[in-house]
């Protein structure tokens, strides 16, 4: 076969060329700009799955690797520089708009990097092995080797050990190495999916950035953990011997440790029943003047440092100025929400009043968030009910009876969406249509479903003002991206 050009890169790292016959090439390891030799390894009729067999130019972009750990996959980006990276995010952005948005020119925005794209994450999700465990004879479970505490590798249920991640807080290998060290000495047992068997399966830390408290949150295969005063004591010693600041405080502290059991052969990360094991039940973030409680299975974003520049743009998209009535969809623990009050309220005080946030959300936990971050914000002008945002709201546009009175709305001036990566249900966008506000501010974490979602709008009385992406995961695939539309029949703003 020909030399390959890599002309583009996919959001999980593997590279895209063409043959000379014009068929799609999904080259893993190749990297745009790349001219290389390639395998292939998976023939289809339109495209096929290839590897990298021999470099033959190699990518002005290419930069040095970020860590020794090539099999864990969660670095899909990081032989490419920074600005490389960027770039590409953004085009994605507006490919998507383009392809699948139906939109000839939309107005993306340059991207928001980040100055120092590493040591961003604040909540690392390990995963929990001892490569296999044996039965003794008396029914003593042994494992048969080295403890792991890492990342899956791409693609597989294979735990890669990660000693050193530079995408997660110092706090967090500290407590990987604690746990590490625990079980080597206690003899404890990682999950095996293969044989159903062991205790530890994963271990997730939250890091309050601005506070340095920290969460370790144990996902396990049984009722408890043996010995786990010594396991909090090793955890705690761990994290605070991390590093200190002048006055001798320690970066960080462990104020919670709580415990999941999960013992079902399939299914999602947590199981039903969940307990603190030790200190706090949640932990308090500060972000510039606002605080957040943040429990253990509540959503928040992982890039605090880039969440101040991506709710800023959400807030300059709302333009709030008093009186306006806010919807929150897919609201989690309300942060968005309460950004735009308390910009309102920074820059006037005597309408912040005036204006409201009514926030939606399906996870029980997150609202009872929302509703106390309000309090401790001293926000009293926003109310969070829990339910699905498809069949909340229509009832809050009909008057029902079983909605509270003051959650009855005829209409809303700006609808905030924030949804997962598979985007908002049709029946949503259909309803925040019907409830016809001025301005949707639509937060998206996958350019292909923000793009659907556009499309859908514009095709419901929406017109697409720009967008601009926020880079939240440096090094990774993913971007996050803001979008702004108008109502059709309303005056557009400038922004």
């Amino acid at each position: 076969m020909e030399p390959i050009r890599i002309e583009d890169i996919t959001d999980r790292g593997i590279g895209v060329g063409r043959t000379a016959e014009g068929m799609t090439l999904f080259v893993n390891g190749g990297l745009p700009g790349d001219l290389v030799r390639v395998e292939i390894t998976k023939q289809k009729k339109r495209y096929a799955n290839a590897r990298v067999v021999e470099v033959l130019e190699a990518s002005e972009e290419r930069g040095d690797r970020l860590c020794e750990q090539s099999l864990c996959g969660g670095c899909p980006y990081s032989q490419l520089c920074y600005d490389a990276q960027l770039q590409l995010k953004q085009k994605h952005v507006a490919d998507a708009l383009r392809r699948i948005g139906g939109l000839q020119d939309p107005l993306v925005r340059p991207i928001a990097g980040m100055e120092e794209p590493l040591r961003f994450r604040n909540k690392a999700v390990t995963s929990v092995s001892t490569g296999g465990i044996i039965t003794k004879k008396g029914g003593i479970v042994v494992p048969v080797s080295e403890p792991r505490v890492g990342f899956y590798r791409a693609r597989t249920h294979e735990t890669v050990d990660c000693p050193v991640c530079l995408l997660q807080t110092e706090a967090a290998e500290a407590a990987a190495e604690a746990l590490r060290q625990f079980m080597r000495e206690d003899h404890i047992t990682g999950y095996d999916p293969k044989w159903e068997r062991g205790l530890m399966r994963n271990m997730i830390v939250r890091t309050a950035m601005g506070t340095g408290e920290v969460m370790v949150i144990f996902v396990i295969n049984g009722k408890g953990i043996p010995n786990a005063e010594k396991l909090v004591s090793m955890l705690d010693e761990r994290i605070a011997d991390v590093g200190a600041f002048e006055d001798g405080t320690p970066w960080y502290s462990l104020e919670s440790v709580v415990v999941n059991r999960n013992e079902k052969k399939n299914g999602g990360l947590y199981g039903e029943r969940t307990y603190v094991l030790a200190g706090k039940p949640t932990i308090t973030e500060q972000i510039r003047d606002m605080v957040f409680e943040v429990s253990p299975l509540s959503f928040y974003q992982v890039n605090p440092r880039q969440m101040e520049v991506l709710y800023d743009i959400a807030a300059a998209y709302a333009g709030l100025n008093g009186g306006e009535t806010v919807l929150d969809l897919y609201c989690g623990a309300g942060t968005i929400g309460l950004w735009l009050l308390n910009d309102l309220r920074n820059r006037k005080l005597d309408a912040f009043h005036t204006a409201r946030v009514l926030g939606i959300e399906t996870v029980k936990d997150a609202v009872l968030d929302a509703n106390r971050n309000a309090v401790l914000n001293e926000v009293v002008n926003a109310r969070y009910v829990c339910g699905k945002a498809e069949d909340v709201l229509p009832q809050m546009l009909s008057k029902d009876d079983s909605v509270d009175e003051d959650l009855h709305i005829d209409s809303c001036d700006v609808a905030i969406l924030d949804p997962p990566r598979a985007g908002c249900e049709e029946s949503l966008l259909e309803a925040v249509c019907t409830a016809e506000p001025e301005r949707i501010v639509y937060v998206s974490c996958n350019p292909a479903t923000l793009a659907r979602d556009v499309k859908y709008l514009c095709e419901n009385g929406y017109a697409f003002v720009e967008a601009t992406p926020v880079d939240m995961f440096p090094q990774g695939g993913h971007v996050e991206c803001v979008c702004l539309l108008s109502n059709k029949n309303a005056k557009q703003k400038e922004y």
